[in-house]
């Protein structure tokens, strides 16, 4: 027997795994641009009679930021990946929650729906259901679809219809909760271990500098002022970017936890008000 072609949603799945390392490879790819042809670009350093528009490896002129950000070696565009990464998952994060929360206000969706209960109109939960939209209203109209068919059922006592009605609405709040955590690890790697980098930058920065005074012989306070700030840089991009990632991710997080209150508000809604009802 020849083998069973996968799903289109399952495909769909198969590429969204692969997406945001795509899009960190991408990011990467222009974090190396920046850093080589626009920080590096030659009118950001001092000249010389070889190179009068200006000579990378010489020092950044002087206030230049570019230039020295430049000089902070290999490990800024990696820095600069991290930092795009995090504000392009960001506005991901921002797209998909913003989504998942549905068309209207979710508090003023989820009173609504008691409201729809507690006059027994599962028709006009299920029609707001569908104007909301959104992981909520996902999780609530397969609820209001379980509580529709358990009162139809016959030879069942009404302990076990709860508790089927429970289970469906927990296996759709398991289906909704990867979408609204996806790429929440991305940013909590992020903010692991930029500031890592940074610091990694500014050793390797440092141990150049040093190394330079030592060849140059005569202690020179002004290189070895420019080859700190330079290695400094890392640091400072570094701690950057893992404020803004461990920020975003604490946000997001509050994000989710809010919708899964919601969820499990309108759930035990339904349940209660199955079992307080005769059926």
């Amino acid at each position: 027997m020849s083998a069973a072609k996968p799903t289109q949603a399952q495909q769909q799945s198969g590429a969204g795994a692969w997406f945001p390392y795509i899009v960190i490879l991408a990011l990467l790819i222009v974090s190396f641009c920046i850093w080589k042809f626009v920080f590096g670009a030659p009118g950001n350093f001092v000249a010389d009679p070889e190179h009068p528009n200006g000579n990378p490896a010489l020092d950044p002129k002087n206030g230049n930021i570019a230039g020295t950000i430049y000089k902070g070696g290999l490990i800024v565009p990696l820095l600069l990946t991290a930092l795009f990464t995090v504000v392009v998952f960001v506005i991901e994060r921002f797209i998909t929650l913003g989504k998942a929360s549905g068309a209207g206000n979710i508090d003023s969706f989820v009173r609504g729906i008691k409201g729809f209960l507690d006059r027994g109109d599962i028709s006009g939960a299920t029609a707001a259901c569908d104007r909301q939209k959104g992981a909520v209203a996902n999780v609530v109209r397969a609820g209001l679809q379980k509580y529709a068919e358990m009162e139809k059922v016959t030879g069942m006592e009404k302990d076990e219809k709860v508790i089927a009605i429970q289970k469906e609405v927990e296996e759709a709040t398991t289906l909704e909760l990867p979408m609204l955590e996806k790429n929440l690890n991305i940013l909590a790697t992020i903010a692991s271990i930029a500031t890592l980098l940074g610091l990694l930058g500014t050793v390797l920065g440092m141990i150049r500098s040093f190394a330079a005074l030592a060849n140059a012989g005569a202690p020179d306070s002004t290189a070895l002022a420019t080859g700190i700030s330079e290695a400094l840089i890392n640091t400072a991009l570094g701690i950057g970017t893992s404020a803004l990632a461990i920020i975003a991710y604490n946000f997001f997080t509050a994000r989710i936890d809010t919708l899964t209150y919601r969820i499990d508000e309108a759930g035990y809604s339904l349940t209660q008000t199955f079992a307080t009802k005769g059926h």
